[in-house]
């Protein structure tokens, strides 16, 4: 039975949505191929008709995932003083909880990092926020503070997930926003 091209085109678009939650949420390599297609109801042999190899996936699902995300970041920023909101929404339980749903870097960078497998959509995403970093902050310094805010937000929030005790996840979130927050001269 033969499908229309839309249909694969649809098919396709599936895949790259559920690999970009699943490695977000798992990891890269955690994420077999064959489970993400049996998750869709497709056969593992079928994955190679929408793509030439996991690699390609990987980059077209960070791809997904920064634009998934790309307009509530330009909403946060648009506002008046975006940084303390943008702060608090990066370093929340919410987001410490749903990685699937949150920003790629905390999972996939260091993952694609250690791989040898740096990616050009990640630095597009982390050109992306630390310009938009850097516009929010007094201009001096703030292209240096924009790289260490940024560093820091994925740091805290790949230390708050890494960690078994709760109360120690909490810690490291409050902490950070905190101590971020005093940083840019917005002290709760």
């Amino acid at each position: 039975m033969r499908y229309s091209e839309d249909h694969k085109a649809q098919t396709r678009e599936r895949i790259i949505n559920e690999a970009a939650q699943r490695f977000r949420s798992e990891g890269v390599d955690a994420t077999g191929l064959q489970t993400l297609m049996k998750a869709l109801g497709l056969t593992h042999g079928g994955f190679y008709a929408h793509f030439k190899s996991k690699d390609e996936l990987v980059e077209i699902a960070l791809q997904q995932a920064a634009e998934q995300l790309r307009s509530r970041v330009d909403q946060q920023f648009e506002q008046e003083n975006p940084l303390p909101g943008f702060i608090d929404q990066y370093l929340s339980v919410g987001h410490r909880a749903a990685p699937g749903k949150g920003c790629p870097l905390p999972t996939m960078s260091a993952e694609l990092g250690a791989r040898g497998h740096a990616s050009p959509t990640t630095d597009a995403i982390v050109r992306a926020r630390m310009s938009a970093i850097e516009d929010a902050l007094p201009a001096e310094h703030a292209e240096d503070e924009s790289v260490a805010l940024l560093a820091t937000l994925v740091g805290a929030l790949v230390l708050s997930r890494s960690v078994a005790d709760p109360e120690l996840s909490d810690r490291i979130l409050e902490s950070t926003r905190r101590h971020l927050k005093r940083e840019i001269g917005a002290a709760e």
